[in-house]
């Protein structure tokens, strides 16, 4: 069956001023809530060391529904989590409308929630540091329209905070169902971590930049960097940035499914 690809309508996101200050040991694991302690308010999270869950449900007025997240465990710098949902269009709402990104988030989301220090965050582009990452998932059958992505944020400083609007955001689809597809028009592709994507450009009042995955996977090893060097060398993005945040999690456009995270981990330089 062919679909209609969804154009990607991007979010105006909720400032959070709360700093957390957290201690975390590095080789202890940590037994979470899990599942039966879900957490199904917008923009609840979940702390979990130098990260945080948000259930981000940004988009919600354009849909009817819920989302829920929870934790599972840490250790050291590895997490894992999971979120369910279900939505359908509001009155307002078009398949085209995202209606919630639920995610982990390390360093800046409209300001910082954990430590800054603790982050690793924010990086020059041109710095070079290896941001070396490991995701594996699930998700279950006939999720509805959906992606499951990763999302950098990009400054011109690296003292960036909630006021500080970013500049550049750049996503990364590993998995896409139901249609989904991202912001812009295709602007080439290339060969990265072992594999193909696609390249989109767009802008919504910064320059969003999308490499979708041609083949879903549900595990993946990369290093961040690779992606940010991809923009500099086709003269879309500048050295002198920063990346000041990186998320990981699931855009859905409508549909009922989950998402399981049973290893996430970031780890610069």
């Amino acid at each position: 069956m062919q679909h209609r690809r969804p154009r990607l309508s991007r979010r105006a996101k909720i400032a959070t001023a709360a700093v957390t200050a957290l201690a975390a040991g590095a080789s202890v694991t940590v037994a979470m809530a899990g599942e039966d302690a879900k957490k199904c308010t917008a923009f609840d999270t979940i702390t979990l060391g130098k990260y945080y869950v948000n259930n981000n449900l940004w988009g919600q007025d354009k849909g009817k529904g819920t989302q829920c997240v929870w934790d599972n465990s840490r250790s050291g710098s590895t997490i894992s989590w999971g979120t369910d949902y279900t939505w359908a269009n509001s009155a307002a709402g078009k398949d085209h409308d995202v209606k919630s990104y639920a995610s982990s988030v390390l360093g800046w989301h409209w300001g910082w929630k954990v430590d800054k220090a603790s982050t690793g965050l924010p990086v020059r582009v041109g710095d070079r540091k290896p941001v070396r990452t490991t995701w594996e998932f699930s998700v279950s059958s006939n999720p509805g329209t959906m992606n499951v992505a990763y999302d950098l944020w990009l400054h011109t400083k690296n003292t960036a905070d909630w006021q500080d609007q970013p500049t550049d955001e750049i996503m990364i689809w590993l998995n896409r169902q139901g249609g989904a597809g991202p912001l812009g028009t295709k602007y080439g592709s290339v060969s990265l971590g072992g594999a193909m994507w696609d390249i989109y450009q767009g802008d919504i009042g910064w320059k969003v930049y999308s490499f979708v995955r041609r083949s879903n996977t549900t595990r993946a090893t990369l290093n961040l960097d690779d992606f940010t060097q991809a923009l500099v060398r086709r003269k879309l993005l500048s050295n002198d940035k920063y990346v000041s945040g990186i998320e990981a999690g699931t855009e859905v456009f409508k549909g009922s499914g989950r998402l399981d995270t049973r290893k996430y981990s970031v780890d610069i330089g």
